[in-house]
């Protein structure tokens, strides 16, 4: 990304002048220079066309001076882009801050663009990744340490496990992400088009009138969505991207493994991808989320993927034109298609006629008919997807006996990849709903009396996933998550209801405690221990091989006792949770609730998943993804693959020998270093977050409540009525908040008194360099503390009457911004990681100046309402969330 040029040149020498001494040293590749200055040309002459020259001015005016006060670092260019931000009429304030949306959309499909482009370009060229950056690499680093067989089982037992949530942290409409992707597809255009032609020259015509599309879509929903939107939101990306780059993956993995015998024999390389879900199953604080909505979200997932496999099974089908001369089918395949010839004779003619003499052709258009029937609910339905399983591998090893083997492992292989992926299910949906709702409920069926509706919808919940399960599968659904799990008994009355609900028909159920808080986190093994002595449990353990499944809340842990101490404790909860299930043989999975920014959890997931404590992981990694990091990671395909391989790659390789023994080694070598950290950093945090009055001064110096009123998602911002404390607030408002504020004290605060606390500068570079825990926490806080903007914060704290408050947390950014740069060396944050501090540095005065206006609009709203003026308000509201939004889009993983 470039300010170089967000609109067309200026041609005022002062103008270029500045222009030119912010980017000197701050080169990008040539291509996507390219991109942006043709990007921002476009969305400049859209700017004239739209608003006129006064526009451009005002939006010129801004950029350059924002830059300027960034480049200088001089109070009084700072308080000359302030007073232009000031200057504007609030509908001019209005535009401006939509152009800098627009600019930031354009620029992150650059930097997009410009990903895909190196991915391409590094795909040609063997040997560019890191040993833990892909699985085939990982796999041959696993081989040196386990031998061939140990590491074959270990790649046979992958899994990773993303759950894509309903969590509001996207920011921009659906509208406006339709909008790039069409964008995205007419800049590849460009690429592949003669420098100059015809085609080229079209390709710009279209983005110039999406870029008009984009300016004159209104950024903000008037509405919130519902579950079922926000459903058929995530399914976009399924349909768009992950159907069919999943098997892609699984055969990019399995060429870098056996090469050229790749698609001519059987795959080493297991379907390792499970999608979850808990978009229409996640209820808790969401009223509404009901049993109703749950089915609706099934039944829309099971459709999105049985037409898919239609799709494919037709596609794939007309392509095995082989002669069944010289290709027989087996006897097994014969008798499939005698089969459907018995039940349907009217199809099976006319597929027949269409493919005479081609068995296998017409075998698997009549598997694609079975699958239409059952997506209808048809009588010749499947009624299991292991049946349709069945079905393709008898066609495979047909093919494969009839010496057909790139059929049969080819084409054939990317459909059972996809069913076994898949199955007629698509997501596997989980439930999620808070403890005390379970316990209020029961209290009500046991006392015998008349039960309250939302009782009864707890009921209802059972009966729902009873159904799925009935008509889709045990993967459809069957996890029930329990929020806020403080005691064995809180699992054990998920059964108990159940069994209120269905008596002995009851659904096949796998209960997964959620463990958010820091007490929490510490009674887990104990809870764990006694849960697995329930006769539920243990017939479960039985049935799955003693599975057993245990989710670690990341965000509530972070606002409870601070960012330093929560990963500290997550992390010991990892350590103790895994001893316990090595001892009592049990094969864990930990579920990852993780965000997408540093105060919840976020960060790149492969180096968080290397610093994990041993028997942690075991080639198991199941983790929740939401909002903006749905699509950042998973709407483009080539970065799909990418994100997959790259996190399947360092699940593999956190069971390694290697890995394990540099981990638990480093936590036993720095544990006195983890004790001061956890110790002084929650002290600081306490000193902050429990001072007298600090809910209601955090709501009054960021826009918290405002936030609320974005219309991101069905779920409500906060569990009561109004903000009194910090239980009353959800985790995603509180990072969120922060970030706005260009402050992200969620991320990072506590950390320079903990490593001050330490003292010994030596020891900690040395345990930087050794300890993968502490390396992760330093690299993410210096993304987080890079995003900050020290000048910004101090405005937006002054809107609050404690500067006590204010004080503290500016002076323990500046002590946590010096330890970091001392730790990481150099003499500014990120200087390890060039690309990432340019990333970040270019977009810094443009996000500056959404900032300003924003903060134009809360000081507006913080007056006593005669100031403002009568009907003022509701201006300044639209201000600060058209501001809200561009922030969201300039500093991205907001939530």
């Amino acid at each position: 990304m470039t300010p170089e040029h967000a609109f067309p040149e200026p041609t005022d020498t002062s103008a270029i002048r500045i222009i030119g001494r912010f980017e000197a040293g701050r080169g990008i590749p040539d291509a996507m220079r390219t991109d942006v200055r043709m990007l921002g040309a476009l969305l400049g002459q859209v700017l004239r066309e739209a608003g006129g020259d006064d526009l451009f001015e005002d939006v010129e005016r801004l950029r350059l001076a924002t830059i300027q006060a960034y480049d200088e670092e001089t109070s009084d260019a700072f308080e000359r882009a302030a007073a232009i931000a000031e200057s504007f009429s609030i509908a001019r304030a209005d535009e401006v801050a939509r152009a800098f949306t627009c600019y930031f959309h354009l620029v992150n499909l650059a930097e997009e663009h410009q990903r895909v482009r190196v991915l391409r370009e590094r795909a040609g060229q063997p040997g560019r990744e890191d040993a833990a950056d892909t699985v085939a690499t990982a796999y041959a680093r696993l081989k040196t340490e386990v031998g061939d067989d140990e590491a074959r089982r270990r790649l046979a037992g992958l899994r990773f496990h993303p759950v894509f949530t309903a969590h509001p942290t996207e920011a921009r409409r659906r509208a406006v992400s339709s909008s790039i992707r069409r964008l995205s597809e007419l800049l590849t255009q460009h690429d592949a088009a003669s420098e100059g032609g015809s085609e080229q020259h079209r390709a710009r015509r279209r983005m110039l009138e999406e870029i008009d599309t984009l300016w004159r879509t209104a950024p903000l929903r008037a509405e919130k969505p519902s579950p079922t939107d926000e459903v058929r939101t995530v399914m976009g990306v399924f349909d768009e991207t992950l159907f069919t780059t999943v098997p892609h993956v699984y055969r990019r993995i399995d060429d870098a493994l056996r090469g050229d015998d790749s698609g001519a024999s059987a795959p080493v390389v297991p379907a390792f991808v499970r999608i979850g879900s808990w978009v229409g199953g996640d209820r808790d604080g969401n009223p509404f989320v009901t049993a109703s909505v749950t089915r609706e979200a099934s039944q829309i997932a099971s459709d999105h993927v049985l037409r898919g496999l239609e799709r494919a099974l037709e596609r794939i089908g007309r392509t095995l034109t082989l002669d069944g001369e010289d290709t027989p089918a087996s006897d097994e395949v014969s008798a499939l298609w005698e089969a459907f010839a018995a039940a349907e004779p009217q199809v099976a003619d006319e597929l027949g006629a269409r493919s005479p003499g081609e068995p296998h052709r017409r075998a698997l258009l009549a598997l694609a008919h079975r699958v239409g029937a059952t997506r209808r609910g048809d009588e010749q339905r499947y009624a299991r997807p292991e049946e349709l399983l069945d079905d393709l591998r008898a066609v495979q090893s047909s093919l494969a006996d009839a010496g057909a083997k790139r059929h049969a492992f080819g084409g054939v292989q990317h459909l059972i990849w996809q069913v076994e992926t898949y199955g007629f299910h698509l997501t596997e949906l989980e439930v999620r709903q808070h403890s005390q709702v379970h316990a209020k409920a029961l209290a009500e069926l046991e006392a015998g009396e008349a039960i309250s509706a939302q009782t009864e919808e707890v009921l209802e919940v059972f009966r729902a996933i009873a159904d799925i399960q009935r008509d889709r599968g045990l993967r459809a659904a069957g996890r029930y998550v329990v929020s806020f799990t403080q005691a064995a008994s809180d699992l054990a009355n998920v059964h108990r209801l159940a069994t209120h609900a269905l008596g002995d028909d009851a659904p096949v159920l796998d209960v997964v405690p959620l463990f958010e808080t820091f007490a929490d986190l510490q009674a887990a093994p104990g809870i764990l221990a006694e849960a697995v002595t329930f006769p539920e449990f243990q017939a479960r353990l039985a049935a799955t091989g003693n599975r057993l499944e245990v989710m670690l809340g990341y965000s509530d842990s972070s606002k409870d006792v601070g960012p330093v101490a929560a990963n500290l404790a997550l992390y010991e909860a990892q350590e103790k949770i895994a001893q316990w299930a090595k001892d009592e043989e049990i094969e864990l999975t930990l579920f990852h609730g993780r965000g997408g920014a540093l105060g919840r959890g976020g960060g790149p997931a492969n180096s968080a998943i290397l610093a994990q404590p041993p028997h942690s992981v075991d080639g198991r990694f199941k983790l929740t993804e939401q909002g903006e990091v749905i699509f950042a990671r998973y709407g483009e395909p080539a970065i799909a693959m990418r994100h997959i391989d790259q996190v399947a790659a360092a699940t593999l390789l956190a069971s390694s020998p290697s890995v394990e023994k540099r981990t638990s080694d480093a936590a036993a070598r720095f544990a006195d270093i983890a004790a001061v950290m956890d110790a002084s950093s929650r002290e600081r945090f306490f000193s902050l977050v429990k001072a007298e009055g600090f809910a209601p001064w955090f709501a009054t110096v960021t826009p918290m409540e405002e936030i609320g009123l974005l219309a991101l998602g069905s779920r409500p911002a906060r569990r009561g009525l109004s903000v009194e404390s910090l239980e009353d607030l959800r985790a995603i408002p509180w990072v969120f908040a922060w970030t706005q504020a260009r402050i992200n004290l969620a991320g990072w605060f506590g950390l320079g008194t903990a490593l001050a606390a330490v003292g010994d500068e030596a020891r900690l570079i040395e345990a930087y360099r050794d300890w993968p825990l502490l390396r992760t926490m330093i690299d993410n806080v210096a993304m987080s503390l890079a995003k900050t903007d020290e000048r910004i914060a101090r405005q937006y704290l002054a809107l609050g009457d404690r500067d006590d408050l204010a004080q503290l947390v500016l002076d323990e950014m500046v002590l946590t911004r010096e330890w970091v740069i001392r730790l990481t060396g150099g003499v500014g944050l990120l200087e390890n990681k060039p690309i990432l501090q340019r990333a970040v540095q270019l977009r810094t005065p443009y996000v500056d100046a959404l900032s300003l206006l924003q903060l134009r609009a809360l000081r507006a709203l913080r007056a006593p309402a005669e100031a403002t003026g009568s009907g003022a308000e509701d201006e300044q509201k639209r201000l600060l969330l058209l501001s809200v939004s561009g922030v969201a889009a300039g500093l991205q993983n907001t939530g």
